[in-house]
């Protein structure tokens, strides 16, 4: 393997065709995603796009397209071979019979929202494309199906996803999705939580949300419509054939997402997508292909062991994840856990799903926290800062909605942003609960999981202040959100004091965070060590924020609150000391291990740092702990033994987190706790690997702290202070080490020597 190409090794080819849309490969850009895949002779591939969620929440497909050829070079014994090709961002598929060739490359456009399909053939063929669509009916949703929208297991009446508008216009097909008048989940949401007086202060991102697009082709004319059927889902297809066969076929699909006012509004959008990709139609695919070329230069894992070995997969999978990361640098919305862009028919998931490719288990529009976080940590590392912007603004956009409820409900400031939190900034309708005591708290969750749950958003305040450390950001626009954040905990639990008793602080003048939650697993906590320490780490970073950021009050005010957050708690096993996970809880709920938090994702605890023993003891000794331990989906041990220097234990869990996927595709993981392709396996696989590979504290920079000295590795990650350290290791010795700026040089210490 040439070190000048570490990427392109890890290229997925397949020398035969799919069963089903399982068997489809990914490929995207900008905030476009699709499943490729050929089966029977045909090219098909569905569209799906960040945002474009309906009425009730569900993330809704835009689409899928179904390309054929005559005479076909894919038809039953031909050769073939499908391809994705990282370096370039694009899947190639070649086919060959009988004399005939052609080879057809899939790509989306980066910096538009443009989809191509580009045919050559060494003879002259017909292409016939269509659009097809599921939704040219309204379909009710039942049972389990509605776990895809925000009504999940407690719908309020019939629920129905609504039909699209799909039509021929000139040589094209025009279709599109649009929240109208209908009552939404914002509507129900707001009225079952008593906000109504607040309702037009509120900011509601589904209001007239209209998405959709166009397809067409060089050439190419309609040829009416047919019915079919596609696994569990019955769908109507919107034909378009060549005026005549040619040895060239261009597919162009333009996409638009906008709360218009109106649809004319939104089709004059869609006309402007089309005129810009027409300005760039010589240029968009060198600008594309240059953007990856880029991204993967940026950073990257390559692990020198013979291909298909079980360590030559986890670094080839983490680039494959990677990549399907990349497929939305530029959304308006965060890439989701529960599949991102790349979910298909849910019955190849699970069996007894049988509902359209809409699906995904744990809704559309709704943020769990505790598993978004995973799929943005290792984006520090990685070096792709650009890409964290969604996931940022997706709280940005919901502040004030999370500061009103505040007020409303408690008469004081800061933001309440709860577990399962809507696109606009309510607790979800379900988890919130509709049959509560007359007398419970109407600004909490009812919900045995969900209760007191609010420090996961304290995570995203941390990976704000790390982009400005890592890349030099300017987050001016963010430092609202994280003030907000604190500023919740240090009033709300002062309020919950003063309702029990005369006195807001403990004795040692401390807040008292009572009732708390220690993730999901320790409930009715007092002093939650996952609170704890996200308090702290938060303040302390923001305090080390230049005056740019903090003015002298700011700066008082944040230094109090430090001094007031209490002490982590501590227990033993058999004479070990350890972290607890609070100093009193009340049950366990969930499988998670929150007493190892302090180690990650709040470096309090870790390689060089003082304590390291006891969470070390955490580790190997906690009754919790070793009965929670896994790699499955968003499990974490992977993570906490690579910080810990638990190198052996590190390795193992990687093997088994980054290994292959049951499915065709090496990193379609899942479903685990949560669904296919799941993406906080995935995102926590990277964050394992990079912290075996790189550590930081402070300054300081910790080459190798867990990596087993067997592995061979060319590598390149980011670190603090605009750093980033290039390695190769073979033979157990460091052959190369580059550090950019060369003055960071001395602040690597490798820890293999």
């Amino acid at each position: 393997m040439a070190q000048s190409d570490p990427v392109s090794q890890y290229n997925v080819a397949w020398t035969s065709q799919s069963k089903n849309s399982s068997e489809s490969m990914p490929c995207g850009g900008g905030d476009i995603g699709l499943n490729v895949w050929v089966e029977n002779g045909d090219l098909l591939f569905y569209v799906a796009k960040s945002g474009t969620f309906d009425h009730n929440n569900t993330v809704l497909k835009l689409g899928r397209v179904r390309l054929k050829l005559s005479p076909n070079p894919f038809e039953a014994g031909s050769t073939f071979k499908q391809e994705l090709v990282l370096k370039a961002g694009y899947v190639q598929i070649h086919g060959a019979k009988s004399g005939l060739s052609a080879q057809i490359r899939v790509w989306v456009d980066v910096f538009r929202p443009v989809i191509h399909v580009d045919v050559s053939s060494n003879k002259a063929i017909n292409a016939e494309a269509a659009f097809e669509s599921w939704r040219y009916v309204d379909h009710v949703t039942k049972g389990r199906e509605n776990n895809a929208n925000s009504y999940k297991f407690a719908p309020q009446g019939e629920i129905k996803t609504l039909k699209d508008s799909v039509r021929f216009a000139s040589n094209e097909v025009i279709f599109y999705h649009r929240n109208d008048t209908q009552r939404s989940i914002f509507d129900v949401t707001v009225q079952q939580q008593g906000l109504d007086s607040l309702k037009n202060q509120l900011f509601n991102p589904l209001a007239n949300l209209t998405f959709g697009g166009n397809l067409s082709g060089t050439g190419m004319k309609p040829a009416g419509t047919y019915q079919g059927n596609y696994l569990d889902t019955d769908f109507r297809g919107w034909k378009l054939v060549s005026t005549s066969a040619s040895r060239s076929h261009a597919l162009v699909m333009h996409l638009h997402t906008d709360q218009s006012a109106s649809v004319a509004d939104w089709q004059r959008g869609l006309d402007n997508v089309k005129k810009e990709a027409e300005t760039y139609a010589k240029t968009a695919s060198v600008q594309t292909q240059k953007w990856w070329n880029e991204f993967w230069t940026k950073s990257y894992v390559a692990i020198l062991a013979s291909p298909d070995s079980p360590q030559w997969q986890i670094a080839r999978n983490y680039q494959l994840f990677r990549y399907m990361l990349g497929c939305n640098a530029f959304g308006n919305y965060p890439t989701k856990f529960n599949g991102g862009l790349f979910t298909y028919d849910p019955s190849l998931t699970d069996s007894t799903m049988r509902f359209t490719p809409d699906f995904r288990n744990w809704g559309g529009g709704i943020h769990t926290a505790q598993n978004q976080r995973l799929v943005y940590w290792p984006m520090l590392k990685s070096g792709d800062w650009q890409l964290m912007k969604p996931q940022f603004d997706f709280y940005l956009n919901t502040l004030r909605n999370a500061e009103l409820r505040t007020g409303f409900y408690w008469q004081h400031k800061g933001a309440s942003f709860t577990e399962q939190v809507e696109n606009f900034g309510l607790p979800n309708s379900a988890e919130y609960t509709w049959k509560r005591p007359k007398a419970y708290d109407k600004g909490m969750e009812y919900n045995a999981w969900l209760e007191y749950e609010w420090d996961t958003a304290l995570e995203f305040c941390l990976m704000i202040l790390d982009t400005e450390r890592y890349a030099a950001q300017n987050i001016s626009e963010y430092i609202p959100l994280v003030e907000s954040c604190l500023t919740f905990f240090n009033e709300h639990y002062q309020y919950l004091a003063s309702k029990r008793g005369s006195k807001t602080l403990d004795g040692d003048k401390k807040l008292i965070l009572y009732p708390g939650s220690a993730a999901e697993t320790y409930k009715m906590a007092y002093n939650s060590t996952s609170t704890v320490s996200a308090l702290r780490t938060v303040l302390t970073r923001l305090l080390e924020l230049s005056d740019t950021y903090l003015n002298a009050e700011k700066r008082e005010t944040w230094t109090l609150m430090l001094s007031r957050i209490p002490s982590i708690s501590f227990r033993s096993f058999d004479g070990h000391p350890t972290i607890a996970p609070a100093r009193l809880w009340e049950r366990i709920n969930n499988t998670e291990s929150p007493q190892l938090y302090p180690v990650f994702p709040w470096s309090i605890y870790g390689i060089g740092k003082a304590g390291l023993d006891t969470a070390v003891n955490t580790y190997l000794y906690d009754k919790d702990a070793l009965k929670f331990r896994s790699h499955v989906g968003w499990k974490q041990d992977n993570i906490f033994a690579a910080r810990l220097g638990l190198t052996d234990e590190a390795a193992r869990l990687t093997l088994l987190k980054l290994g292959n996927s049951p499915r065709r595709f090496p990193t379609f993981w899942g479903p685990g706790f949560d669904w296919t392709p799941d993406h906080n396996w995935g995102g926590s696989g990277m964050i394992g690997l990079q912290e075996m590979l790189l550590q930081v504290d402070g300054r300081k920079i910790y080459l190798f702290p867990a990596w087993p000295k067997a592995w061979d590795v060319h590598m390149k990650l980011h670190a603090p202070y605009s750093t980033t350290v290039e390695a190769v290791l073979k033979n157990g010795k460091l052959e190369s080490l580059i550090v950019t700026p060369e003055s960071r040089r001395g602040d690597v210490v490798n820890r293999l020597e």
